[in-house]
This record gives structure tokens, sequence and C-alpha cells, in this order.
């Protein structure tokens, strides 16, 4: 792939926000030499050139002798640097208006502005880093919860890279033999070779599918759970929104039909991330506010990862409750006995009956819905609900340090592709086709992986990857 320019690039690297410590990044062929030209020491000598690698020092930046700020400023000489490029780095005082000042004293030595994600980018162009390892570094500045940062720092550390390189090492051993004997079928026989290639293609395609079977935890674990809490009205939809978020987002009064609209809310449960929308309770309605409600609430149910089915315990079931479930379909789901607090008539048989008689075709079990006896204002079985959350989409599989979750829907593409084809790489196999025509499969999945990682893509998509990037990253 072409290389970036030579150009020396500067940027603020951290937050342009009041704070206790602001850094501007140089970085290029002459970064030395343009942070030498706006650094001196206390004794007003420019030391930066004759700079020990990777060591800091004190004192000023100076801008036509006029001093903008006391700092600390190392140096890192190529390729021991972030980008592989000599780079220097000057700690200054936190304010945006003084970081602002030494930029532009930066950019005024020649450095020229640093393009958002150039600095990640150039560690990938000089092979510092592969493509998966750069989009994971937006990655761990996005993560929402624990298990995002977890999946987005073990890519960091490159597990997902490693688990690429290793499938590509087989795939072109594969070509390379086949490519060879059919050049010298002399020398090197494919006598019982589909056999052996037979076993092996299993291998590779059960390893792609544990990677993409992956990729819808990961985009819960990356996006969050598009969770929506449906019931008829005043069962206490807005009291468990209030409950989740900690705060009286919600209106609650003893008036059924208070909320009208979708109310959404950001909330981190167990170290999960819930994206909730509390809607209007489903019922019949002649009023033309409310019947809005109540259709918007259908449609977040049909997009919904997870439905949280609240049921007022403390009353009968009737025929606004036997119009939520069919609402459900085939979603994950919990349903919420509430009112735990008061006497109760509806039990968990009743729930599981409805469910069977207005849903016959689906099969139900405790692995995709669980029913829990709650209280939104006692806070009776609210611990209880937060552990089902994560059992319900994770069961766990996801706390180990080194698990490879694929986050990215970009690579779950690219392992799809792969996978198809391999697919017929079995097909030519099962129709007899020579073995040329296993060759040119392998290498599309060889080509599907290599995207992945950043060696099968061109220029136009690596920028358009790194311009989604903050800027200084």
């Amino acid at each position: 792939m072409k290389m970036s320019s030579n150009e020396t690039i500067a940027a603020i690297a951290t937050g342009l926000t009041d704070s206790g410590i602001g850094i501007i990044r140089i970085s290029g062929e002459h970064a030395v030499e343009v942070g030498n030209s706006v650094f001196q020491s206390p004794s007003g000598k420019k030391i930066l050139k004759q700079a020990e690698s990777h060591k800091l020092y004190y004192g000023y930046v100076i801008e036509e002798d006029f001093v903008i700020d006391e700092v600390m400023a190392v140096v890192m000489k190529a390729p021991r640097s972030f980008t592989g490029e000599d780079t220097v780095e000057i700690q200054c005082h936190g304010g945006a208006f003084v970081m602002q000042k030494i930029l532009k004293a930066v950019l005024n030595h020649g450095a020229r502005l640093a393009e958002p994600g150039e600095f990640t980018k150039r560690a990938f162009l000089n092979g510092r880093i592969d493509l998966s390892r750069a989009e994971a570094v937006m990655d761990v500045i996005h993560s929402q919860n624990e298990y995002a940062l977890r999946s987005s720092v073990n890519q960091l550390k490159g597990s997902l890279e490693k688990e690429i390189r290793k499938l590509r090492a087989d795939i072109l051993y594969e070509i390379a033999f086949i490519e060879s004997a059919l050049d010298d079928p002399e020398h090197i026989s494919l006598e019982g070779y589909q056999d052996k290639l037979k076993i092996k293609l299993n291998s590779l395609m059960d390893n792609l599918n544990k990677l993409i079977s992956t990729s819808e935890d990961g985009r819960l674990i990356k996006e969050g759970i598009n969770t929506v809490i449906l019931g008829k009205p005043n069962v206490g939809k807005s009291s468990l929104m209030n409950f989740l978020t900690g705060e009286e987002s919600a209106i609650v009064t003893e008036i059924a039909g208070t909320t009208r609209d979708v109310l959404r809310e950001a909330v981190n449960i167990c170290g999960v991330h819930l994206n909730i929308a509390d809607t209007a309770g489903i019922h019949n309605t002649e009023d033309a506010v409310e019947k809005i409600g109540v259709e918007k609430a259908k449609k977040y149910a049909k997009d919904a990862d997870l439905i949280l089915y609240i049921v007022d315990r403390s009353l009968p079931l009737d025929e606004r409750d036997r119009a939520v479930i069919p609402v459900i379909q085939d979603k994950k789901a919990m349903v919420l006995l509430n009112k735990s607090d008061l006497p109760g008539v509806v039990t968990e048989k009743d729930i599981m009956k409805i469910f069977h008689e207005l849903l016959p075709e689906r099969a139900f079990d405790h692995k995709d819905i669980a029913i829990i006896q709650t209280s939104t204002k006692s806070n009776e079985g609210m611990e209880e609900f937060k552990n089902k959350i994560k059992e319900l989409f994770f069961k766990g599989e996801i706390d180990g340090n080194h698990e490879v979750v694929v986050t990215n829907i970009r690579h779950q593409q690219a392992l799809l592709e792969a996978y198809e084809a391999l697919q017929m790489v079995k097909k030519s196999m099962e129709q007899g086709m020579p073995e040329d025509f296993y060759s040119i499969d392998f290498m599309n999945a060889y080509g599907s992986l290599g995207r992945i990682i950043g060696e099968e893509v061109d220029e136009d998509l690596v920028n358009e990857i790194f311009g989604k990037f903050c800027m200084g990253k």
C-alpha cells in the first residue's frame, strides 16, 4: 500500500477542555527539529536535538521570546514510537487556550495539522499495528461497559490478529501445496490429498464459524442491548425505568396512561450496557395521542434485543395483558411479576399458560425467558433481575480475559465471505472438480481474511476507517 506523506504532523492529543494536563503530539521526519524550535531548557538552551530517547525534559515552550507555558517534553526516536516515526510529545498545563497556543507555535515551525486518526493511520502504514488493532484503539476510547473495554483491549493486544494470521497461514499452505503439485506432478503427488484436505477444511470452517458466532454477542457488547419495557398501563413500567436510571426519568402516578411517548435512557447493569425504552402501556384506546404511543411501543419491541414485560401480579390477567404477549414474539424476554409487596393473584404458571396459548409455535424455556417476582417500590427481586440480564445474554462466556469476540461489522462480513469461499471448496470436492478449482476459492478466503488485518485493503478503505477517528489519535 502507498505510504502516507513524509510531512511532519501535529495535534492536541488530549481533550480540548480545561484539565490538569494537556499533550501536544508531533510526529514525522522533522518532529525533533520542530519540537526543538519551540522548546528550551530553563537555562535557555535548545536541547531536544540532543535529547535521549524516551526521557522527560523540563523546560518552557517559547514563541517569539514569549513564554507560553512551563512544560515537560519527551522525544521518542523511530521506530520506538506509536507511529514508528520520530515523535515529540509536549506535556503542558491542560487549559484549552494554552494547548491551542502551543499547537499554533508548533505549526508555525513546520508541522501541519494532523487529520483525524492520522497518528494511528501512520502506525498501521508503518507496520507497527495491523488494521484490526488500529480499529481497536477507537473501540477502547468509545467503550461504554466492562465487557466492551475488555474485548477492545484484547483486540488491541492482537487477539483477533493472531487468530486471523493462523487461519491465513493454514489456507496459504493448502494453496501452495496444490499449486506446487500441479506444477510438478512428478515429485509432488495429489494422491490421497482430498481425504487430508477434507479434515483440514472442516477444521478451518469450524474455527471460522466460532469467530462468526461471537459477532452477535460482539454487537451487544459494543452497541448495548436494545431493551424495551412493555406492559399494560399502570403496572410499574416507569417505576422500573426510574429504578434502573437511579433518577426520576419518568413520571409516576396512579393515573393509567401517563406515559404516552417513548422515553429512552442508557444504563449499565452489572457491566452490561442497556439502551432502554420505556413505552406507553399497550391497550385499546380511543385517545389519538395514546394510540400513537401504543404503536410506537410495538415498533420499538419489533427491533428490540430484550423485552422486559411488566405484569401487575396483584391483579388478574386481562385482555390488555393478552394484547402484550403477541408483541414479544421470538424475542428474549424477562417477565417481572411486579408489586410483590402486595397480595398476589398471578403466578409463574399463569404466565407460562398464557404464553403457550398465544404463542403456541414458540418453545419457551429458561434460556430465553426468565420470570422474576419484583417490587419496584421495595426493590425486592431487583438484584436477581440484574444478574438474570447478564445470564440471559452472555451466560458467563465472555468473562475470560483471552476470549476473542468479533465486535466490528466489517470483520464479521469478511469472516462470512471467507466461510462462503471455503464452502465453495467443499462443494468442488463433493462434485469431483479438479484441484485448481480449490485454489481459486482458497485465494478468495485468504483475501477476505486479509482485509481484517489490513493486508488486502485499498487506500480508500483505509482513509474511510481512519477518517472516523477523533483528532489527535
